[in-house]
């Protein structure tokens, strides 16, 4: 049985996954030499996230449950996010790809969140930051006049320390920010990425809500807002802002839009708090602490041929996803997260993220232009 499945493992990897695989995920010894073959990582993987079910049943067919996730890794049907390809099995342990952490208007409680980004992005996670409740450029800070840098300010100092760290000592940092369309800096904002060298590890976004889009379709004004004070301190034209966010999004790539209200008419756990905060590549949206693990589907395995050609088979992504699902579910009882608090956010909603890769190319093999 594990002789068919490697033999298909070697099958299914082309020179240039091998090539990556080599590059970034197999471990190494002590002298960078590589230690481990594409086949060796995968039963690594399977096995170590296997051992969650004896959480549940001490009694439970872990080796059956591993030849189960070896078998949709090693025929590349499903694959998870890299930091567990990395990380499971090892000393390490770090297995989420996304975070989110608050960023409220404090020097302590900023400083805490930069020394979390360190550890998050050393054990290989990216991370969403909201920075809507910090106070604008040139406020107050105590008896300090001119003194706050304002967020736009404050997400470099988030980039330094990304840059600093590597991702699991494997690549950069991957980060998200979100400002709210009624924060007084929000000009600053939307060009902040006007430098293409600038801020190069983080995806910006302006969180917009439902009354903001209704102005922006009457061309009316909107209050620009004082989080610290809570103060109106002046308005601007919502049409105007949205022009200017869509055309630094056509020059640079940013900023995005994220639609909170939309967003948390779907939040599942309203009781928890409001969703303000997307992950590091915006797959979903975290509560503070939250993290979440990935994993996708490939849709070019999902093929079956017919008498007529290629088409897709639905029953195939019928067996695979729930076969993902619980790969997905079970990383969550064997993580190591980086601090306490995350952990207990984690483990408390518990949520996943099961997508897609490969549509392009199902695409082309079942000629769709």
């Amino acid at each position: 049985m594990v002789l068919e499945i490697i033999k298909e493992a070697r099958l299914s990897l082309s020179p240039n996954a091998k090539r990556v695989l080599e590059k970034r995920y197999l471990r190494r010894n002590r002298k960078g030499e590589i230690i481990e073959t594409p086949e060796g990582m995968f039963r690594r993987v399977a096995e170590a996230v296997a051992s969650a079910e004896l959480l549940y049943d001490p009694s439970a067919d872990t080796s059956g449950v591993a030849d189960e996730f070896y078998k949709v890794m090693a025929a590349l049907e499903f694959l998870p996010n890299s930091p567990t390809l990395l990380n499971a099995g090892t000393v390490a342990g770090q297995l989420s790809s996304c975070f989110v952490l608050p960023v409220p208007d404090s020097v302590e409680e900023t400083f805490d969140a930069v020394k979390y980004t360190a550890l998050i992005h050393k054990s290989g996670g990216g991370i969403g930051f909201n920075v809507s409740h910090i106070r604008p450029r040139g406020s107050t800070v105590g008896e300090h006049m001119d003194a706050a840098g304002g967020p736009v300010a404050l997400v470099h100092v988030f980039a330094g320390a990304a840059d600093y760290i590597r991702q699991g000592g494997v690549r950069r940092g991957c980060n998200s920010v979100v400002l709210a369309v009624d924060h007084p800096d929000i000009l600053d904002f939307i060009k902040a990425k006007n430098n293409p060298l600038t801020l190069t590890n983080f995806y910006n976004s302006v969180s917009v809500s439902d009354d903001f889009m209704t102005r922006v379709k009457l061309g009316a004004d909107y209050p620009l807002i004082d989080p610290y004070t809570g103060r109106t301190v002046r308005y601007l034209n919502a049409r105007e802002v949205f022009n200017n966010i869509v055309d630094q999004a056509w020059r640079t790539g940013d900023p995005g839009l994220v639609f909170t209200d939309r967003i948390n008419r779907d939040n599942p756990t309203p009781q928890l708090g409001r969703l303000e905060t997307i992950t590091g590549c915006g797959e979903q949206a975290l509560l503070d602490y939250e993290s979440c693990n990935l994993g996708s589907i490939n849709l070019v395995k999902m093929l079956k041929s017919t008498d007529d050609g290629l088409e897709i088979d639905y029953n195939k992504i019928a067996r695979i996803v729930p076969v993902a699902v619980r790969f997905l579910d079970n990383v969550i009882d064997i993580n190591r997260l980086p601090t306490p608090a995350i952990e207990q956010a984690t483990r408390r909603t518990r949520k996943i993220g099961l997508g897609i890769m490969g549509f392009a190319d199902m695409l082309i093999r079942l000629g769709i232009p």
